[in-house]
């Protein structure tokens, strides 16, 4: 098939092409339905921000995604709805399978969370709101216009705090994010995708788009001959007799993670028996970096695709972990790690395809753990989150009697396949207490502790050496806890305007 022109960046939500760093102040939303009407009348005019450049840019951006009891809401038909994915439909709180999957037990568990964990407290919409710095309460004023009042519901109002692009535990964050490939130039041709990619292509985010393997996620299709309003959804790519609700949109998945940063710096502390220097490299070594974003590992010996050759970035980015097997410069389960293990289609090691069938046999391999981790192209998650709550310094956080107050980060990331992208990083990399060969730990920020099915503990976090045995730190506390979240999908902006369109007309028949 050859392959249509550039995206519509005007039917594309901003989010998904901007990080709306430029715009300090956010606050996010969490909206019920109260009347379906009026909710389509307001989401009809909704000043939603497209991905469009500007020059100068935009003040103030909007975004708006929808949970799938919100498109319920919204009456989009059921035989449409059943075209979402499995993992969107039952939501994230679903079930006590999806729940111990994604690490959601014991303190994290559901029944805990402030929003999000029960079916009745998922809300509809979510509203994302930013602007520059000063200007967030006027916008918010703007966007909450009589109409919104008769239409909607405030379930929870998120805000959120300009951090400097320093997450709550102090170190670098916003560092390492998937390139897409906008200009569609990428190719899914395995004899050129053996090392790690940095560059992803364009349906890994949208949907609409084919993604990594080539293939279009499955999405809802409308077929223009049952349904009259179709007319205001794009066509879809590679099927043109219909017309796809999906295309252009992503799947939102959010998380509200509460982080306890004097724990994490005093449980450090005490482990480096007050000593700084072996508190910030024991610190560094669970991250994967040091507080500045220098990474723990050389720079690799040939340019990595999708991220910049040189300047500042190339010293934050330009590097895998091929080099360092055994972990001995980054633990293989530091967090960054886990979140990205930088691999390509092929273990380390091979350079052709007498390499490869040495290695199908189960030959050539330098440490046990080198075809333990999938590639890591299929997994990619694009991030979106804003850090909330009184930030401390590490220096704060280690004095006596530290606030423990709200304070962490409301996770965002966009995926095109929830299941295949967020829950598997999120179980078999983050949670996973076999990843990369280490045994019976978790991801050391983000892990639960809890025990595994047989009884062994998972609250420790193990560190090569090349001199002799790994160290290994015992009885970790949990320094990371779940307190809402929900599946969303956020539209196309012709989506919305269908799904308002939708709730507008609800009482007449489709022709």
């Amino acid at each position: 098939m050859s392959r249509p022109g550039n995206p519509e960046y005007s039917d594309i939500q901003a989010l998904a092409r901007f990080g709306h760093g430029g715009l300090q102040e956010a606050l996010f939303l969490l909206l019920d339905i109260t009347d379906a009407a009026k909710a389509g009348e307001w989401l009809e005019t909704a000043p939603v921000s497209s991905a469009e450049w500007s020059d100068p840019p935009p003040e103030t951006a909007l975004q708006v995604a929808v949970t799938a009891s919100g498109l319920r809401a919204l009456c989009l038909d059921e035989a449409v709805l059943e075209g979402f994915s499995e993992a969107f439909l039952s939501g994230m709180a679903a079930d006590d399978s999806r729940s111990r999957r994604l690490g959601d037990v014991a303190d994290n568990a559901p029944q805990h969370w402030t929003w999000g964990g029960t079916p009745d407290s998922v809300p509809h919409l979510l509203l994302m709101l930013y602007a520059r710095t000063g200007q967030l309460a006027a916008w918010k004023e703007t966007i909450q216009d009589p109409l919104f009042g008769q239409a909607f519901r405030i379930v929870a109002e998120l805000p959120t705090v300009d951090s400097g692009n320093i997450e709550p535990f102090g170190f670098t964050d916003g560092i390492s994010q998937p390139a897409l490939d906008w200009e569609r130039r990428q190719t899914t041709d395995l004899h050129r995708r053996g090392r790690y990619s940095n560059l992803l292509s364009l349906g890994e985010l949208l949907l609409g788009y084919p993604n990594e393997y080539g293939q279009y996620t499955h999405r809802p299709l409308v077929d223009p001959k049952a349904d009259k309003r179709a007319s205001l959804l794009p066509v879809a790519e590679e099927q043109p007799q219909l017309q796809d609700l999906g295309r252009n949109g992503s799947y939102l998945v959010m998380r509200q993670l509460h982080q306890d940063v004097p724990g994490f710096w005093q449980f450090l502390d005490q482990q480096a028996n007050g000593d700084p220097q072996q508190r910030e490299q024991l610190a560094s070594r669970m991250v994967g970096r040091q507080r500045d974003g220098t990474p723990l590992v050389d720079r690799a010996g040939q340019p990595i695709e999708g991220i910049e050759n040189s300047g500042p970035a190339a010293a934050l980015n330009q590097f895998d972990f091929a080099r360092d097997p055994h972990g001995q410069q980054c633990p293989v389960g530091a967090h960054i790690r886990r979140s990205n293990p930088r691999t390509g289609d092929f273990p380390p090691g091979v350079t052709g395809m007498l390499s490869r069938l040495v290695r199908i046999f189960g030959f050539g391999r330098q440490h046990p753990g080198d075809d333990l981790i999938a590639s890591t192209r299929f997994h990619r998650l694009l991030r979106r989150g804003r850090v909330y709550g009184e930030q401390l310094s590490p220096a704060q956080a280690l004095e006596t009697g530290a606030a423990q107050a709200q304070r962490g980060l409301h996770f965002i990331c966009l995926v095109a396949n929830i299941s295949r992208q967020f829950e598997f990083v999120q179980n078999a990399w983050s949670m996973g207490s076999k990843f990369g060969g280490v045994q019976n730990e978790a991801d050391p920020l983000l892990g639960n502790r809890q025990p595994l099915a047989n009884g062994r503990s998972t609250n420790h976090f193990s560190q090569p050496d090349p001199q002799g045995p790994a160290h290994c730190i015992h009885t970790m506390p949990q320094f990371v806890t779940v307190q809402g979240g929900a599946y969303f999908f956020m539209p196309g902006i012709r989506a919305l305007r269908y799904l308002a369109n939708a709730a507008m007309t609800k009482d007449e028949a489709t022709s």
